[in-house]
Order: structure tokens, then sequence, then C-alpha cells
């Protein structure tokens, strides 16, 4: 195993047990407790982590893996997600992403159909994830709208009054909005306000909002409010979401596809 499948599964089992031992770690991973006590001792240099004597914990209650460790994170079921977001799209749309990894799941499913491969624009798209208009940028079909900011190393989005004033300039016809928690009390949510705060934006300047979310993150709560359910529209998640789940978002107003 490569030190960084190694680095991404360690992870993996924090966010899962919010702690880990050197011994339990060294067991499940199949290499030997020095490996894993120079893997913490790396991670925690890089903030991932709190290391502890004998293990390492998670960073803190709004801890967040970055970006590039979260991609292998039910991968099957974010990439069936985006495929329905994006068939939500119509052409010559203009469409906000947020920042996450369903999110740019989103952008590539988008960046493949075959409705969309011309156009004066085909879509424009909005967005403060940097990976996300880098990797759309080259798709010349596609009008890119990178909002100002300072960027966020776990997530790549751009955050503070800069997005604000381009965000401030704009009309959107769509919203797609990745999040860490949807629940139809306390609406959507997201670990850091600063990063919240510019969804809430996004969401305000659209005619319609999308969340895009796995199972795992509906009746979860996190620390910064996005928007009351009541602003969402439709909820695209997977099959795996109860059907008392789904029920309550319905009776809330949102439509809910299962994919």
């Amino acid at each position: 195993m490569s030190r960084d499948a190694r680095w991404k599964a360690l992870l993996e089992l924090l966010v899962e047990r919010a702690r880990l031992e050197v011994e339990e770690a060294a067991a499940e991973l199949g290499v030997s407790a020095a490996t894993i006590r120079r893997d913490f001792d790396q991670l925690a240099e890089q903030q991932m982590l709190v290391r502890t004597r004998g293990g390492a914990v998670v960073h803190g209650v709004s801890y967040e893996l970055p970006l590039r460790y979260k991609t292998a994170r039910r991968a099957s079921e974010k990439q069936r997600i985006a495929q329905a977001v994006a068939g939500l799209i119509t052409p010559g749309e203009a469409v906000g992403l947020t920042g996450g990894t369903t999110t740019t799941e989103v952008a590539r499913a988008l960046a493949v159909r075959g409705d969309l491969a011309s156009g004066s624009p085909a879509l424009t798209i909005v967005t403060n994830a940097l990976n996300i208009a880098n990797e759309l940028a080259v798709r010349p079909q596609f009008k890119i709208v990178v909002t100002g900011g300072v960027a966020r190393p776990h997530s790549y989005e751009l955050i503070g009054p800069l997005a604000d004033g381009v965000l401030g300039q704009i009309t959107l016809d769509v919203a797609v909005l990745g999040v860490v928690a949807l629940d139809v009390t306390h609406g959507a949510a997201a670990h850091d306000e600063a990063e919240a705060a510019i969804n809430r934006v996004l969401c305000e300047r659209a005619a319609r909002v999308v969340v895009a979310a796995d199972s795992s993150k509906l009746g979860q709560r996190a620390f910064a409010r996005i928007c009351a359910v009541e602003a969402v529209d439709t909820l695209v998640t997977d099959t795996a979401a109860g059907a008392d789940t789904v029920r309550r978002f319905e009776e809330a107003g949102v439509r809910v596809i299962t994919v």
C-alpha cells in the first residue's frame, strides 16, 4: 500500500471512529506499528489530526478532511447523484456550483453531456471552487465565472468579502449546493462559517436550489447554517436514504430524487 493510500485509509478510519490507537490502525492496514507512528506524526504536522499518546484523534469538533482525501468516500453514490443533478440542468442556464466532492462530480458530468458540447455558451458556470473552475476552463463551450476571495486549503473554495462582491452582481438559474449536513429542522450546513456564507449568497442569487448530498449527510447537523430547508427546491441523494427521512423532506416541500 502506498503512503497516500495509507494516509487516506487512516483518515477515513479516524473520521468514522474519532480516535485511533497505533496498534489498532496497524492491524487494520496490515503494516507495522512503527509505520503508523510515522504516519500519525506526519499527518499531525499537516494539522490533519491531533497526536495522542498511543494514537490520534480528529482535529477538533469542526474537523474536515482535505478535499483530496475525501474523493474516495462513497464515490459510486456521488457519481450517481452527480449524473442525476446534471440531468436537471437545461442548456443555456447560469449554474452556480459550490465546492466539494459531489459538486466536483456534477461539474464532470456536465462536461461530458453531449447536448452541452457546443453553444455560446452552452452553460454559464459560476463557482468559488478553484478545482472546478480548473477542470471546466478547458471546455470552450462553457463560460466560467470565478469569484474572488481567499482560498481555503481544505476545499479549494474562495471565501470572504471579495467573493461576496462578485456574487452580489449576478443572477443564477440554479445553484447546486454541496453540504456536510442537511436536516429538515436545521437546514443545510457546512463546517466553516465563511464557506457557509458564500454558499448562502449563491442560493439567494438563484431561481432554484438543488442540494446534492449522499444519504450519510441527511438528518445531520453542522456548525454553520447555509439556508433553511424551505429554500431548497430539490434534493438529489442515494437510495440508502430511509423512507421516513425522504418523507420528512417531501412534507417540508422538497422534491426528493433518489438514485
